[in-house]
């Protein structure tokens, strides 16, 4: 074995989960190193670390994962219908419990990598091979194992006031005298979509009333057009369904849930699968808009390193 070891590599030499090294990194209770912003571990203080004080602090970080075998962490992007998911999944199976952070997609392959995360939700897209998600993977996951499993495409597009009042139809319309507009943060996928087209199209975002407005959900972009603090923002149909706003397509996006493989196996993950699944849930969203299930469950990417 070589001299040093990255995270996969020391998880495996003690005997335990990756998460729990950076926990272990986290409470500084393991000797290691950052290099080129990657945790490295000597192999040589690992054994001497062993020897002196780690057999009390890994049967701790073990009993503690034992204790929280039932619950999963998701973040990332954010959709309605994930909600919805969450509480059919408690009914239909109270032993798993899903805790999700709408932090937007960027973020939460960030924090699947290091280990944060059991689940990343996203619906990055790529202007150069026209998918989602799949061509990020190597920039944001170079430390895991992904797989790829679709969950819904959805609509995504402009909320406005009912009957559009002020006539937005295009981006071009958002650089208007008068409309105020409400930004997803940076990081998120509706941003980097927004980004997208504005580049495409030569509109300068300084042109644009309210691009440094951020709010963090969809729902939030919502709430503010309905409460008249902004005049047009980009979400989901559903979210201008459930507050009785109108809505103008942009595009159709890809939804996926990514994780590591090992985490795809979890019994919480199939769970969480098979409600997306049924017919129950499936008559339930049937008015929040156009969902595309046709590939749910699918898995699209799946690489062994």
């Amino acid at each position: 074995m070589s001299e040093m070891m990255n995270t996969k590599e020391v998880a495996k030499y003690l005997g335990i989960h990756e998460k729990q090294v950076y926990a272990l990194i986290r409470s500084k209770r393991i000797p290691s190193t950052r290099v080129t912003g990657k945790w490295v571990f000597p192999k040589r203080l690992i054994d001497e670390w062993i020897e002196s004080n780690a057999k009390g602090g890994l049967e701790q970080a073990k009993e503690k994962s034992k204790k929280i075998e039932g619950a999963l962490l998701a973040s990332g992007s954010n959709d309605p219908i994930l909600d919805m998911l969450q509480t059919y999944m408690r009914k239909s199976y109270p032993e798993f419990y899903l805790f999700s952070a709408n932090i937007g997609s960027t973020e939460g392959l960030k924090a699947l990598n290091m280990g944060y995360t059991d689940i990343a939700w996203s619906h990055l897209f790529d202007p150069k091979s026209g998918e989602y998600n799949t061509p990020f993977l190597p920039i944001y996951l170079p430390d895991v194992k992904p797989v790829v499993v679709n969950l819904f495409q959805r609509d995504l597009g402009f909320v406005v006031a009912p009957k559009n009042p002020l006539r937005i139809h295009e981006f071009e319309d958002l650089t208007q005298k008068g409309i105020r507009f409400i930004n997803r943060q940076k990081g998120s996928g509706t941003r980097l979509l927004l980004d997208y087209h504005l580049k495409r199209l030569q509109i300068p975002a300084s042109k644009i009333n309210g691009y440094e407005r951020e709010v963090y959900t969809h729902f939030e972009v919502g709430l503010s057009i309905l409460s008249k603090e902004a005049d047009v923002g980009i979400a989901t149909i559903a979210v201008s369904k459930l507050l009785g706003l109108s809505f103008l397509p942009i595009t159709r996006e890809s939804f996926d849930m990514i994780l590591d493989q090992p985490t795809f196996f979890n019994k919480g993950v199939q769970a969480f699968i098979e409600i997306l699944n049924s017919s129950e849930f499936r008559r339930r969203v049937e008015g929040l808009g156009i969902y595309d299930f046709r590939n749910s469950g699918k898995i699209l990417y799946s690489k062994d390193r």
